[in-house]
Order: C-alpha cells, then sequence, then structure tokens
C-alpha cells in the first residue's frame, strides 16, 4: 500500500510554485468587494404567484362547459344514457365488422342519419343547459338514441338479409 502512495506521488505532477507576489491581497480584496446581486423579496413573489393562481381558476371556472347532458339530470337518466351509449357503441362495432362491397352504401347512409341524429341531440343538450330539468327535451333525448339503435338494428336486418341472399345464390350456383 505505502508503494502505491509513493509511486502515486512521484508519478503526478503537483503544482508546488508560489503564487505571484500579492495574490493574497487581490484575493481577499475579490472576497470583499463581490457584488451584490438583487435580492428578490420572496413575499412579493408569493404574492404575485397566489394572484396568478387565484386569476387562473378563475378563468378556468368562467370559461368551463356549462352544457347539460342527460347524465346531468339525474342518476336514473346517467343509467340511461349508459345504456343506449353502450348499445350503440356495440351496434357500430357489429355494423364495421360486417362491412363489405355489398354492404357500403347501406353503411354509409345509416352513418350519415347517425350523424344527423347526433347534432339534433347536441340541439337538445343546448335547450336543456337553457331551459333547465324539463321532461319534453329529456324525453327527446332518449328518443334519439332510440331512433339511432332503430337506424343500426335496421342495418344490421339489411346486412343479414344480403348476406343470406349471397348464400342463396351461391347455392344455386352449385
Amino acid at each position: 500500500m505505502k508503494d502505491k502512495f509513493d509511486d502515486f506521488f512521484s508519478e503526478t505532477d503537483f503544482d508546488i510554485k508560489m503564487p505571484h507576489e500579492g495574490h493574497l491581497e487581490r484575493f481577499q480584496n475579490k472576497l470583499n468587494n463581490r457584488k451584490k446581486g438583487k435580492v428578490i423579496s420572496w413575499k412579493w413573489m408569493s404574492a404575485a404567484a397566489s394572484i396568478v393562481l387565484c386569476l387562473g381558476f378563475w378563468l378556468g371556472n368562467t370559461h368551463q362547459k356549462k352544457e347539460f347532458d342527460l347524465a346531468d339530470v339525474s342518476p336514473k337518466m346517467e343509467e340511461v344514457q349508459s345504456y343506449f351509449v353502450a348499445t350503440i357503441n356495440q351496434e357500430l362495432k357489429e355494423v364495421e365488422a360486417t362491412r363489405s362491397l355489398e354492404t357500403e352504401a347501406i353503411i354509409e347512409q345509416a352513418l350519415d342519419e347517425l350523424e344527423e341524429l347526433e347534432e339534433t341531440y347536441q340541439l337538445f343538450v343546448k335547450e336543456l343547459s337553457k331551459k333547465g330539468n324539463q321532461q319534453q327535451i329529456i324525453a327527446g333525448m332518449i328518443g334519439n338514441y332510440q331512433q339511432r339503435l332503430q337506424i343500426l338494428e335496421n342495418v344490421m336486418h339489411q346486412i343479414q338479409l344480403i348476406k343470406n341472399l349471397k348464400i342463396l345464390e351461391n347455392e344455386t350456383f352449385i
């Protein structure tokens, strides 16, 4: 171990020269004359941050969505909406899974009708936001969901008829 230390010190080139004359005085002068930077008052910074946060919360609440949906009316209506949305999404998946050249036109027509019903539903949402909890608006929203389901069921029925017709044609051809 002692050999390693001896080797280290003998191989390492240390700066052992004396500094120039007056070095200590120059160093102490630099320490004493160090420029003092501007000290930021944390009280002012915390007050400014608080104001910015309050302003942000106020703006966030002011511009927040103020539209009511069917789910906002009551817990029961939330269940109804969840049921319809889940069923419609499931039906849409089934329709998309059966998409082919023969069914393309029927599916596109149904999707256009669903888009129109979605626009009508958004009008119901605006009316509900303006006028509040009115039975006619709620009934219209539920009816809108029912119409969407009816369209999707009709499309699935038409697609099934096309498939059956295609199977019959193939059997007749054979």
